[in-house]
């Protein structure tokens, strides 16, 4: 398998954006954490069984918040989408994703406003790996200046002290993953990210990672038009006990 295992499908992109992907004016997750764990999440609304995605608890099902902000779908408007997070957070739900390139940078803005009244009772997630020009991402970089610039970035937008969960969201060919996991490393040390995660890693990739620091989470496409995670990345996540988190 090409280690650079990112699928671009755009044809199947457009088709769940049509009808398939999230709503932002619905609530189904655009997420699942995969996972052992059958106890149950905490939340006013329907309870949602727990899964683990390293040392970190979240609910079983999340909430992919980028459609809130960017790309497939008709945006909502704020207002409506941070009433979409926060029923979510009341039905159960305590795993958020988003990344700095939503938007860019406008939907961790909304998520951080969404659930700044629910610290402590949910977990995020964000990503990083870009070059912005103004508010156009131009390049993929991964370097660790870049990181630790896109991390203090996110922390303020995100309203937060510590990141939960921080993917790289797509891997950069001119930076060895054993830099990015070393990088991220250094932030966990120092308390801004609690959990490194990996988007669209290919198997060799996410083993080298996992050799530096532990890899909390994959998260992969993975959908009936999309099975490529079953032949390799789901067995390594099974052996290292890595949580994996579908998307589409």
């Amino acid at each position: 398998m090409n280690d650079r295992n990112e699928h671009e499908g755009i044809d199947r992109r457009q088709f769940f954006a049509a009808g398939l992907g999230l709503a932002a004016g619905t609530l189904p997750p655009a997420a699942a954490a995969a996972g052992p764990g059958s106890s149950r999440a905490p939340g006013r609304g329907a309870a949602s069984p727990q899964r683990r995605l390293g040392g970190m608890a979240v609910s079983a099902l999340g909430l992919g918040c980028m459609g809130g902000t960017a790309f497939y779908y008709s945006l909502p408007g704020r207002q409506r989408m941070i009433s979409v997070i926060r029923e979510a957070v009341e039905q159960g739900v305590t795993l958020f994703d988003t990344a700095e390139v939503y938007g860019p940078f406008t939907n961790e803005e909304l998520v951080g406003e969404a659930l700044a009244p629910f610290r402590g009772r949910v977990q995020i997630a964000t990503k990083f790996g870009f070059t912005f020009d103004g508010n156009r991402p131009v390049a993929r970089n991964s370097r660790p200046e870049t990181i630790r610039r896109a991390v203090e970035g996110s922390l303020r937008r995100l309203k937060v002290d510590t990141i939960d969960l921080l993917y790289q969201h797509r891997l950069d060919p001119d930076v060895p993953i054993e830099d990015v996991a070393g990088a991220v490393k250094d932030l966990i040390r120092e308390g801004k990210v609690r959990h490194l995660g990996l988007s669209e890693p290919g198997p060799g990739t996410l083993r080298r990672a996992h050799a530096v620091h532990p890899v909390a989470a994959v998260q992969n496409e993975y959908s009936l038009f999309e099975r490529g995670p079953e032949r390799e990345i789901l067995p390594i996540c099974e052996e290292l006990g890595i949580g994996f988190v579908p998307w589409a």
